[in-house]
């Protein structure tokens, strides 16, 4: 018997589960250079869920981060064969997608438009040729078809042997049949694995553990919101002839089904509206525990729960009512609240995740180790990953049982059309405003963000709008004239916004004030009461966040973001603090409610409760004072995001719906109306507004993204990201945003879609929408610098057709800001 060969003492990364996707980031380590890497798997590698995957590799996503990570892996997927001993089975085959609806055709389309924009391969076919393409189809229903000519499939357990081969190659040792006991955390940081065979310290440790996530993050202090779910399909066994040629994988989401081909036979699955964890023990604590000895192993088949899938899968594929069935595969497949990646670093330093695949990771699992290992080896990612990254789950996730509820929902949707603003309803109300029963008696239509329920509108305010303005197609689906009248209430007279769910921290300390300034681009270290616009950058100058600072004190500051960046953002600034301890960044979000009162008569409603002068004089722009409006001791901020003079007022939450009902009575005699965030949006396109995440990213510079103003580069000491600023001026910019007017005001951009100007794809949109002042539907776009002056001609694709319109100058409302300081 040969020798066990010994764990190492020490290692400067250890990666923890043998899966596609750990053996890809191990391969992507050594392609960086870092070969002493160790890998450690519990059983033999693929023996999670890698091993039971129905192997579809599909590149079309939603953004362009992962339209760029799939395509990465396909690349990859071609040229393993050539590097190892061990060939992944790649075979390029194409996909087709199918429309049995009206709705899925217009998916179809949109979803044809982002594949331009991404630069991806795909054509719209008739259902005539997907036939032609996938001879064992019916045609029956369907209207058309996305073929993608790049997609494929290939062999799970093959191409994960082959990334282990190239990270041993490159120096990474892989040792299997190794449990994790442990992980030693101390100060704040990753220390070192235990294992049964021995403790290896380590500088860095990657969870890679796939439905083992969970369990394994809990060793580190940290949780990850995966759950295992049952996820089956079944294999024919041959019935087709050799030398048919390769059948395009073929996914019909009205029926819930796939297929691809198995030799001379069929894979089928699909995702049923029943569906079920992999583990049930008593109650939901439980939900991601797995058996200590499942390794390898199958679940139950559950026929029962399989049956709606497969009788649509005769109605596609009519032969399946004839062939015979090998085995059915029921497999645990770990899966997160919105079908999407964990990956990145915790809030342990150090500790990072690469995990939760949520069945389509194989696909991704070659741009996952690519931009994994960027991350490990130069602290930040190379592309905008914020939607994969596990910093996006607020701490409601600790709670199974809400990442269940979650789960659930998205995996018995995973093929539904869900439009623009729909609203996840699992879970909720969890998160509320101290004025959320007065939203309900208004008649609130709520949303959700971050677990807080929102008002998106008013129905009450529905008649006062004009239904006539309802955007085409599905920009008018989740839609209320009252948003139209909510935006003119605020930029004729006075409204109120209850905002409480935005995210708010301190950073205090001795050492507060050099510290937000070395962070942030703006000099934001001024005068006690002084309120900054500034972003955060990463060592490419990209905008890692984008928010307020308010100095609070000599040695404390606020700031204020988005309700869904809190994580985000906070994690950010407590990586790049000082290690003395002098300086602390606090969450304040629950502490605080929040409203905004905007509008020409907003100093008319609030003058009267408040001891503070609100004359321009006394109280300027882009300040905050101390008083109290009512009873109510409060922050005031003049401050807007709606391009109208006005105030954000913060008080302890207890205070909450004394304050929102004082300024409701105060403002009764002025005419009040109540608005939503979607007035908001609308007000916020109006004045060139931008927003984290979609406008602005990580991707881009502030001179890219219009928010060069903000940028100090004579700051005394510098920021992070200056000298990638310092370069990027001397070259220019790589691209720009730029408002655009469209011709048909009721054809409203939902993002991603190209720009065409004469007759090339030149950019794509970012955010888009219609203001009701200007009465014009805006969208934002980056275009090449040589095309973004206004008046240049352009034409955006909706939905398959190209609407004509230009681009303008901005802002587009109030372009002195003479509102704002009035």
């Amino acid at each position: 018997m040969a020798r066990r060969v010994e764990l190492p003492d020490s290692a400067r990364c250890v990666v923890i589960g043998g899966g596609v996707g750990g053996t890809s980031i191990a391969y992507h380590l050594a392609q960086l250079g870092w070969d002493d890497v160790v890998l450690l798997e519990r059983s033999q590698l693929t023996s999670g869920s890698t091993f039971h995957s129905a192997g579809l590799v599909g590149q079309l996503r939603g953004s362009v981060s992962l339209t760029k990570m799939m395509m990465y892996s396909v690349e990859l997927y071609r040229r393993l064969g050539e590097e190892s001993e061990f060939d992944p089975g790649w075979t390029e085959c194409g996909s087709l997608r199918l429309a049995s609806s009206d709705q899925r055709m217009e998916e179809l389309r949109r979803q044809a438009g982002w594949a331009k924009t991404f630069g991806l391969p795909m054509d719209l076919v008739s259902a005539e040729e997907a036939q032609e393409k996938f001879p064992l189809m019916s045609t029956d229903g369907v209207l058309g078809a996305a073929w993608i000519p790049t997609d494929g499939y290939l062999d799970p357990a093959q191409l994960t042997n082959a990334l282990a081969d190239g990270a041993r190659r490159g120096g990474c040792q892989v040792f299997t049949n190794t449990r994790v006991k442990g992980i030693d955390v101390a100060d704040g940081r990753v220390r070192a694995v235990s294992t049964d065979r021995g403790e290896i310290a380590a500088e860095v440790v990657v969870n890679a553990g796939g439905m083992y996530a969970a369990e394994i993050g809990r060793m580190a202090g940290v949780r990850i919101p995966v759950i295992p779910m049952s996820h089956q399909y079944l294999i024919t066994q041959p019935f087709r002839e050799r030398g048919e040629g390769h059948l395009p994988t073929l996914r019909d989401p009205d029926l819930l089904i796939y297929f691809r081909e198995e030799g001379q036979g069929l894979v089928m699955g699909g995702y049923e509206r029943q569906s079920r964890p992999a583990f049930l023990p008593h109650g939901t604590s439980g939900l991601d525990r797995i058996p200590h000895d499942f390794n390898g192993r199958l679940l139950e088949d559950d026929w029962d729960r399989f049956e709606e899938i497969t009788e649509n899968s005769k109605r596609r594929v009519p032969v399946m009512d004839e062939v015979t069935i090998t085995r059915l595969i029921n497999g645990p497949e770990g899966f997160t609240p919105d079908n999407e990646f964990c990956l990145g670093e915790t809030e342990v330093d150090g500790f990072f995740v690469g995990a939760c695949f949520c069945a389509h990771g194989l696909a991704g699992a070659g741009g996952v180790g690519k931009v994994m290992a960027e991350w490990i080896t130069e602290g930040e990612p190379s592309l905008d990953l914020w939607e994969m990254d596990i910093r996006r789950f607020g701490s409601q996730y600790r709670s199974p049982s809400y990442t269940h509820a979650r789960v659930q929902e998205t995996y018995e949707t995973y093929y539904d059309i869900l439009y623009p603003n729909h609203e996840r309803q699992a879970g909720r109300p969890l998160r509320i405003s101290p004025a959320t029963a007065w939203h309900r008696e208004h008649d609130a239509a709520f949303g959700e963000k971050s677990g807080w329920e929102r008002v998106n509108w008013y129905e009450s305010n529905a008649a006062a709008g004009d239904e006539s303005l309802r955007p085409r197609g599905w920009a008018g689906q989740h839609w209320s004239p009252a948003i139209g009248a909510e935006h003119r209430a605020t930029r004729e007279g006075v409204a109120i916004f209850d905002e409480t769910s935005f995210a708010k921290m301190e950073i205090e300390g001795p050492g507060a004030a050099a510290a937000v300034e070395r962070l942030c681009d703006n000099r934001v270290a001024r005068e006690v009461g002084k309120l900054t616009y500034t972003q955060m950058l990463n060592s490419r100058g990209g905008i890692e966040c984008d928010f307020t600072v308010g100095r609070l004190a000599e040695d404390r500051f606020s700031i204020v973001t988005g309700t869904a960046f809190g994580n985000h953002d906070r994690e950010w600034i407590r990586k790049h603090l000082p290690h003395d301890g002098s300086v602390q960044v606090h969450d304040t979000t629950s502490q605080l409610a929040c409203f905004g009162i905007w509008g020409p008569r907003a100093r008319d409603v609030l003058q009267p409760l408040t001891p503070q002068s609100l004359a321009s004089e006394d109280f300027p722009y882009m300040n905050l004072r101390e008083t109290t409006v009512g009873n109510v001791p409060v922050r005031a901020l003049r401050v807007t995001y709606v391009g109208e003079l006005g105030w954000e007022l913060y008080c302890p939450m207890e205070y909450g719906l004394g304050l929102w009902k004082a300024i409701w009575e105060a403002g009764e005699p002025h005419g009040i109306v109540a608005g939503g965030y979607r007035a908001i949006d609308s007000m916020r396109l109006e004045k060139g507004y931008r927003v984290w995440g979609a406008d602005i990213t990580p991707d881009e510079t502030p001179y890219e993204g219009g928010v060069g103003f903000c940028v100090k580069l004579d700051k005394e000491d510098g920021f992070i990201g200056r000298d990638a600023l310092v370069e990027a001026k001397e070259r220019g910019p790589r691209t720009s945003l730029c408002c655009l007017l469209l011709e048909d005001p009721r054809s409203v951009a939902l993002g991603n879609e190209p720009v065409r100007i004469d007759g090339e794809i030149r950019g794509r949109v970012t955010t888009g929408g219609y203001g009701y002042t200007v009465e014009r539907s805006i969208a934002y776009a980056y275009l090449p610098p040589d095309r973004a002056e206004p008046g240049t001609r352009v034409a955006v694709e909706i939905f398959g057709r190209w609407v004509e319109g230009e681009v303008a100058g901005e802002p587009l409302f109030d372009p002195k800001g003479e509102r704002i300081r009035a």
